[in-house]
C-alpha cells in the first residue's frame, strides 16, 4: 500500500503554483524582451530614413549652390527668404527651393503656407526644387508654385517626415575676391512629424523654438518612432559675383 502512494503522489499545491508562477514570470519577461526589440528595430528603420533622406537634401543643395554664382541672402536683393516659423524660399538661378516646416504642415495653415498653384492646391508641399531661371519666388514671395517644374525632395513615406527648421549663412571673410567665389553654411533639421493639437501628447517638443524628440519619460514621447537629426554643410557658389 505504502509502495502504490508513492508511485501515484503528484505534485502539490503549493508546488504548482510556483511553477505557474515562474512560467508567467518567464513569458512576461520574454514579452517584454520582444517589445524592446521592436521598437529598437522599428527606431532604427525610422532612423535610417531620417538619415537617407538629410543626406540627399544635403547633396543636392550642395550641388545647386556649387552651380551658381555667389548670392545675397540679406538686404533688397536677398535669394533667402525666411518666411517665420512655417516656411522659407532659397533661390539660386537656375532653381528655387521651396519648404513648410513640420509645424506648418501639421496645423495646415493656408493663409502661411507655401501652396501649388491651381488643381493640385491641396497637396501638401514639404521640400521642393522648382525650376525658376528668373528667381521669381523669392521676388514675388507671396507667388504660388508651378506644380508642373515642382520636385519634392522629401518623401513623406511611411515615417511622415518634414524638415523643420533651414538656415544659411555666411560671413564677408568667407569670399574670394581672386575668384569670386563665396562660401555658405547650411543647418537644417529633418525628421519625423510628431504634432499633436495637445502638446502634451506630441512626440515632440520645441524647447527655444528648435524641434527635438520628447525624452521617454515625458508625456507623449515616441521613442521608438520620433526621430529627428540635424545636418550641417559647406557649399562654395560659383565663380563669378552677378
Amino acid at each position: 500500500m505504502n509502495h502504490a502512494d508513492k508511485r501515484w503522489k503528484g505534485f502539490t499545491l503549493i508546488e504548482l503554483m510556483l511553477a505557474m508562477a515562474f512560467v508567467s514570470t518567464l513569458l512576461v519577461a520574454i514579452a517584454m524582451v520582444v517589445i524592446q526589440i521592436g521598437n529598437i528595430y522599428n527606431h532604427g528603420l525610422t532612423f535610417k530614413e531620417v538619415n537617407q533622406a538629410g543626406r540627399s537634401l544635403a547633396s543636392e543643395l550642395q550641388r545647386s549652390i556649387n552651380q551658381s554664382p555667389p548670392f545675397l541672402i540679406e538686404g533688397v536683393n536677398s535669394r533667402y527668404i525666411q518666411q517665420g516659423d512655417w516656411g522659407g524660399r532659397l533661390c539660386l538661378g537656375q532653381y528655387s527651393y521651396i519648404w513648410n516646416y513640420g509645424k506648418a504642415i501639421y496645423y495646415n495653415d493656408e493663409s502661411n503656407l507655401n501652396v501649388y498653384a491651381g488643381d493640385d492646391s491641396s497637396r501638401q508641399i514639404r521640400f521642393v526644387k522648382v525650376f525658376d531661371p528668373n528667381t521669381s519666388y523669392c521676388t514675388e514671395t507671396s507667388k504660388k508654385i508651378d506644380p508642373s517644374n515642382a520636385v519634392e525632395l522629401v518623401d513623406v513615406s511611411q515615417h511622415d517626415l518634414a524638415v523643420h527648421n533651414f538656415m544659411i549663412s555666411t560671413k564677408a571673410t568667407a569670399g574670394d575676391s581672386k575668384t569670386g567665389q563665396q562660401l555658405y553654411s547650411i543647418e537644417f533639421l529633418i525628421g519625423t512629424n510628431n504634432q499633436n493639437e495637445q502638446y502634451d501628447q506630441a512626440g515632440l517638443t520645441y524647447e527655444s523654438g528648435v524641434a527635438a524628440c520628447k525624452s521617454p519619460n515625458e508625456d507623449g514621447a515616441d521613442p521608438s518612432y520620433c526621430s529627428i537629426n540635424q545636418f550641417n554643410i559647406v557649399a562654395r557658389a560659383g565663380n563669378t559675383i552677378e
